[in-house]
């Protein structure tokens, strides 16, 4: 078997990959099912592989599995390898962290890069005021750690949640995350006061301003929890596991104005839409919103684990000193790591590119909608697109045409994700470093995967 797409040839992080989709095995070849088997004997059950082929190289726009195959890279690891797998910059900044520590932990021994990328998420997050930032090691953590200040400065314990939110796997993120499964489903029982307001969800709303549905979530809050007991509203400007949703304009500013009024913390968790991601350095500049606390994680360290809490100084520094913290929370080799890939998104014009990816995907996408009703809504961001499949006559979600167009792209070497509460949704989050001519051929491949499906 041997299926080809041609493209240029660039040299990328890592070694120096075609940057083309080549398959000389079917998908997953045996070398990846040999893997698969000990993966199934070694590997807790629960942990699943979506696309089960097994990398041995990556970079540019291309994954490079161990039979062979190049495949179009449209998942960047779930929106963290923004700046390209293994990027130089990343790579020598690393190797040279590696050579001269590890591990100190922070709070035993500090050490400048800490300093610097603290220093620099206060800089660049939205807002002008004075800031502070803590560094962890996951999305999760981050958010856990953004709750526990939003509680101890408002000195309240309620906190606000959206419908389709995901926000994380551990019990008090579950809590947060709206969608059962696979999330949370056995999980429980879950933290105690957490709420749910209602999402802004344009496709779905009836065509409800922005302004009316944050009308609808406030009402909503005042009325079942009440602003006097609310310590936080925790949202994501563009949800990511809950669908790419884009809530319409106006809807962030007047929950923002809102918490602002009523002493809540609006916490914006930029875990997935940070970092250039949708074509701007954070989703929340795209409506000139400037949170209390910003959460940041996947793409700010180019694969390296790494989170972070940035807000506003008077909140940030409310906790008693060793409140916060943890063992890992912001690593040497991650904060070198983390500054490499910062350096790379604002010296090589990122925003920019994730502007023109988004351009591309979006009127490819939109053409495929205009004649084909399955395709119900095309929308997101920058480098953050996707496609809602639905019943052509009533709308309803299609989970099931869902998984087959994501299956036969898979066959066809092309990685691409599903999300959505109701599984219908196929979203597409490249590498910055992607060239044209592999996002072409991958689309092309969605599109023969819908004419079929």
């Amino acid at each position: 078997m041997s299926t080809s797409s041609s493209s240029t040839t660039a040299p990328v992080g890592g070694p120096s990959l075609p940057q083309k989709r080549e398959l000389v095995t079917a998908i997953p070849g045996p070398r990846s099912l040999e893997l698969l088997e000990r993966k199934k004997q070694s590997v807790a059950a629960a942990i699943g592989i979506t696309l089960p082929v097994f990398v041995e190289a990556a970079g540019g726009g291309v994954l490079r599995d161990v039979d062979g195959n190049t495949l179009i890279d449209f998942g960047s690891g779930i929106a963290v390898t923004g700046v390209g797998n293994s990027a130089p910059a990343v790579v020598e900044a690393v190797t040279a962290q590696v050579a001269q520590f590890t591990h100190t932990c922070f709070m035993i021994n500090g050490y400048e890069s800490y300093i610097e990328v603290a220093e620099k998420l206060n800089e660049i997050t939205p807002g002008t005021h004075e800031k502070r930032t803590a560094l962890f090691n996951s999305g999760a953590e981050a958010v856990e750690n953004a709750i526990k200040i939003a509680r101890y400065f408002t000195g309240k314990q309620a906190v606000v949640a959206f419908d389709h939110a995901y926000h994380g796997r551990t019990n008090l993120t579950m809590g947060l995350t709206a969608k059962s499964m696979p999330y949370k489903s056995g999980f429980g029982p879950f933290a105690s006061e957490i709420y749910r307001a209602p999402m802004s969800y344009p496709f779905r709303d009836g065509g409800i301003s922005g302004e009316d549905a944050a009308a609808r979530a406030i009402l909503q809050i005042e009325k079942q929890v009440g602003a006097s007991n609310l310590a936080a509203i925790i949202i994501e400007p563009i949800q990511g596991e809950g669908g790419f949703i884009e809530p319409a304009p106006g809807f962030l500013p007047a929950l923002a104005e809102w918490a602002t009024a009523n002493n809540v913390i609006f916490i914006a968790d930029e875990v997935q839409t940070g970092f250039a991601r949708t074509g701007d350095l954070f989703a929340s500049n795209h409506e000139n919103l400037v949170p209390d606390i910003m959460v940041t994680a996947k793409g700010i360290a180019g694969g390296l684990p790494l989170s972070a809490v940035t807000g506003r100084a008077d909140v940030m520094d409310a906790a008693h000193v060793g409140g916060l913290g943890g063992t890992y929370g912001g690593n040497p080799i991650a904060c070198a790591a983390a500054l490499a890939t910062i350096r790379t998104f604002e010296e090589s014009g990122a925003i920019e590119r994730a502007r023109e990816i988004g351009t591309t995907f979006r009127g490819r996408l939109n053409g495929l909608r205009a004649g084909d009703p399955r395709i119900g809504d095309v929308r997101g961001r920058g480098a953050m697109i996707a496609m809602e499949l639905v019943d052509p006559t009533t709308k309803e979600p299609d989970a099931a045409l869902t998984s087959k167009i994501a299956a036969a792209a898979h066959a066809a070497g092309v990685v691409v994700l599903t999300c959505g509460t109701y599984g219908n949704v196929i979203r597409f989050l490249p590498p910055l470093s992607i060239s044209d001519e592999l996002i072409a051929d991958g689309l092309d491949v969605v599109r023969d995967a819908l004419a079929k499906a």
